[in-house]
């Protein structure tokens, strides 16, 4: 599986999100046992140093490589590139993983399942592929079973990848999840393709150009995926309680605009939509557009964070430290104990202690939640909406020494009070329900814009996820420590008809939670 945060010519992809820095790590192994098989296999370059659980992982994948490849058995410098991706996986991921599991999961992607990579219209001989094919296979195997945003990167993958993350690039304009068989939606990217073709959070994406992707790689969905500005390409989704239907989107180059802005009632609403490298200067802009208007009379803000998938760290710590009077925002904590990295906030609150909200739900992700969390802990915003995404993984992107690039969880994200994000996300302080719209034939309804509570995907519903408690003790906090309140008697606000933001300004204007809850009440009484 390969899945990496800026991939600019497709996707928003929940792991576009964690580090953006690129570094050659050293590919230093442990000191050599020898014996029969480490001296046959050290004569391979690149093996020297390794324990002798790889030499004897090597040995056997060498085998099977051997099979698979037109290489024939001679040394290629394709093999020498699986060895190169094999030392920095083992040294690197976030936990540690015995060198004869993540060997055994490379041999499995060549032996178990579909095979239809050896039949491609290559000119290679029938069961055969070409090197870089069978090392590409492989890698992908080795990496799916890590955790669902590490993966191999091919020197075409890795080039692309390079593109600045600028907040302009081309695609479809939705952030995914692969699921067993299908493309999970986590949301569709507002105003991009995908959104007006009117894709919604938990679509299931089945087919791409009516050929189903039940057994293709998340890169091999992506290849079919991508394709020029302005051609069509044609998917099949399943939705629930709806017969299978096909969409056609046409490709755009996406130019993400980060924050939009509206006042009401002298309450700022700052729907954040990216985090882009746009966004600290648009949310700075909007305040002084807003203080334009009303001067010293703004009242409120709501901060709007629902499906947004995240994007660069950097700006989710400046976003945090725009409302923060110093403090930590996130920790970044790796393998090791003593690797741990503090991103902090500095002085000056562009709101100046003005009351805030937080809104926030499935699928809001990654960058969000390090947001959301942050201001919970420092007590600066009260949260509402739904449980956050619980993607709180960082990604590292490690060039190999010849050729591509491994994308690698390196450590994990740690909120203030020192709970992680991964797998459980952000509760929200109130928890709003949504209440199923039924039709007159009591059909839940689907259509654009109805509010209703979806079965959002979630980082712990995906496989080989990596479990938060192999890594602290969490504090599994519980959803709407200050309440729950339905959305019914909230107003609808805009030309959506938000009733979640008009919950948010609700609050705002009473003041208290206990004050908000009791005024819900009385609406739903009246």
């Amino acid at each position: 599986m390969k899945l990496w945060s800026r991939l600019p010519s497709i996707l928003m992809l929940v792991l576009a999100l964690a580090v953006g820095s690129i570094f050659l790590p050293s590919l230093s192994g442990c000191a050599i046992q020898e014996g029969p098989v480490a001296r046959w296999m050290s004569s391979l370059t690149g093996t020297r140093g390794l324990p002798e659980e790889a030499m004897q992982g090597l040995a056997r994948f060498q085998e099977v490589y051997n099979q698979k490849s037109i290489d024939n058995g001679k040394r290629s410098e394709q093999f020498d590139q699986f060895v190169d991706a094999f030392k920095v996986i083992r040294r690197s991921y976030v936990r540690e993983v015995a060198d004869k599991d993540l060997l055994t999961y490379a041999i499995d992607g060549l032996t178990i399942g579909d095979q239809e990579w050896l039949n491609e219209d290559d000119g290679t001989p029938s069961g055969k592929a070409k090197p870089s094919k069978v090392v590409e296979v492989a890698l992908d195997a080795m990496t799916a079973q890590l955790d669902p945003h590490s993966g191999y990167m091919t020197s075409q993958e890795f080039q692309e990848l390079m593109v600045d993350t600028a907040g302009e690039f081309g695609g479809l304009g939705i952030e995914v999840q692969q699921g067993e068989g299908f493309l999970k939606v986590v949301s569709p990217i507002e105003g991009t393709p995908a959104d007006r073709a009117g894709l919604q959070p938990n679509d299931h994406i089945t087919h791409v150009e009516g050929e189903s992707i039940k057994d293709w790689t998340l890169t091999k969905t992506v290849r079919h995926l991508r394709g020029k500005p302005g051609t069509p390409v044609t998917v099949t989704v399943e939705r629930e309680k709806v017969e299978p239907f096909d969409v056609s989107i046409v490709r755009d180059i996406i130019q993400v605009r980060a924050v939009r802005h509206a006042l009401y009632d002298g309450y700022l609403h700052l729907r954040v939509s990216a985090f882009s490298e746009r966004l600290e200067s648009d949310v700075k802009k909007a305040f002084e557009d807003v203080r334009a208007q009303v001067g010293d009379n703004l009242k409120g803000v709501v901060l709007d964070l629902r499906n947004n998938p995240g994007g660069l760290l950097q700006q989710s710590v400046a976003l945090s430290d725009l409302f923060l009077e110093g403090g930590n925002v996130v920790s970044i904590r790796g393998r090791n104990e003593d690797d741990v990295r503090n991103y902090g906030s500095g002085s000056g609150d562009l709101a100046r202690g003005l009351p805030m909200v937080v809104l926030v739900n499935g699928g809001s992700a990654s960058a969000s939640e390090i947001v959301s969390g942050a201001l919970q802990d420092h007590h600066r915003a009260i949260l509402m909406g739904r449980r956050t995404f619980g993607k709180g993984s960082v990604q590292t992107i490690m060039p190999l020494m010849r050729e591509g690039a491994v994308r690698l969880t390196t450590a994990l994200y740690y909120l203030p009070s020192g709970r992680t994000i991964q797998q459980v996300g952000v509760a929200p302080d109130i928890r709003l329900d949504l209440p199923e719209v039924k039709t007159p034939q009591g059909e839940e309804d689907k259509a654009a814009g109805a509010q209703h509570e979806y079965k959002a995907p979630r980082e712990a519903d995906l496989p080989h996820v990596l479990n938060a408690d192999e890594f602290t003790k969490n504090m599994h906090d519980k959803e709407g420590v200050l309440g729950h309140a339905s959305v019914k008697a909230c107003p609808e606000i805009g030309d959506k008809k938000d009733k979640e933001l008009g919950c948010a300004l609700e609050f705002l204007k009473a003041g208290t939670a206990k004050k908000f809850l009791a005024s819900l009440v009385g609406k739903e009484r009246g």
